[in-house]
């Protein structure tokens, strides 16, 4: 049998040959392995009175997100049909942590909000105070007590205001009272406390957008989406769009169709974006 030597210098070259090829089949399956290890966890967070967890415009996004195989879950929050107004903004943003709490149990290691209306607010709040968030999605944001305060539309809910902070000036913000709000141009009456109330509508409170758009972290990634008919749409970018911190994934989307309908119209544009927002 012939026998076959290797000098110094060519088993040398074939260690290193080895080694090379080691480390290079090492970076190629480290990112997929990273990328196998993440799983994301969506919490949703319905629009304010009428609207609620089984809100036939939001909710059905709970499933397009399961088939992509992440967690999803669309509990009842305080503002909507059942509980309005359930307790002040700090109760919601407590239960908001704990939903993601419950998110991070079942194994989620990237989290992102999304909230539809009201929603946006609620999940900007918890964001700006430094929650537990990876990215966030507003759609068709709703709720602005800057504008409530301001605009001659919103006298009843201005009026309200006043009336909340007189009452909490006169040492009875734990009462009771019955206030107005408008929802997407409807009068409707809420009855709470004037501290929870001012805690929601106060144009200075966590609840206003402007307000909390320049704190959100810069690590945190925003789409925003709207719809062309919605009462918003000609306002939203210097309302707070403009105010978020820069981040290069960061996405405004404008859509067809208006407030209710752009969960639908913008489902398969925001699984698109959360798939690069919360890329490894």
């Amino acid at each position: 049998m012939q026998r076959r030597y290797f000098s110094t210098a060519s088993i040398a070259s074939i260690a290193s040959f080895l080694a090379i090829s080691c480390i290079t089949l090492a970076a190629a399956v480290a990112p997929l392995t990273a990328a196998a290890q993440e799983r994301i966890g969506v919490l949703m967070l319905h629009g304010k009175n009428p609207g609620n967890n089984q809100d036939p415009n939001f909710s059905p996004l709970k499933a397009t997100f399961e088939r992509q195989g992440w967690l999803a879950t669309v509990p009842d929050m305080p503002w909507s049909r059942s509980r309005y107004l359930d307790g002040g903004l700090d109760k919601a943003m407590a239960e908001i942590a704990g939903h993601i709490k419950g998110l991070r149990d079942q194994g989620a290691t990237k989290i992102v909000i999304i909230g539809h209306s009201m929603g946006v607010p609620a999940g900007m709040a918890y964001a700006a105070r430094g929650g537990d968030v990876d990215a966030l999605v507003g759609l068709a944001p709703g709720h602005a007590p800057v504008g409530y305060y301001t605009q001659p539309w919103g006298k009843p809910v201005h009026d309200s205001i006043n009336e909340a902070r007189a009452l909490v000036a006169a040492g009875k913000g734990d009462s009771r009272e019955r206030f107005s709000d408008i929802n997407q141009g409807r009068q409707q009456a809420v009855v709470t406390t004037a501290k929870d109330f001012l805690s929601y509508f106060d144009p200075t409170s966590d609840a206003e957008m402007s307000v909390t758009a320049p704190r959100i972290p810069a690590k945190v990634a925003v789409m925003t989406v709207i719809g062309e008919k919605d009462p918003l749409f000609k306002w939203i970018r210097g309302y707070y769009v403009d105010k978020l911190p820069a981040n290069p994934k960061n996405k405004y989307l404008e859509v067809s169709g208006g407030h209710l309908d752009t969960p639908r119209v913008a489902s398969d544009e925001i699984v698109a974006w959360i798939k690069t927002a919360v890329a490894p």
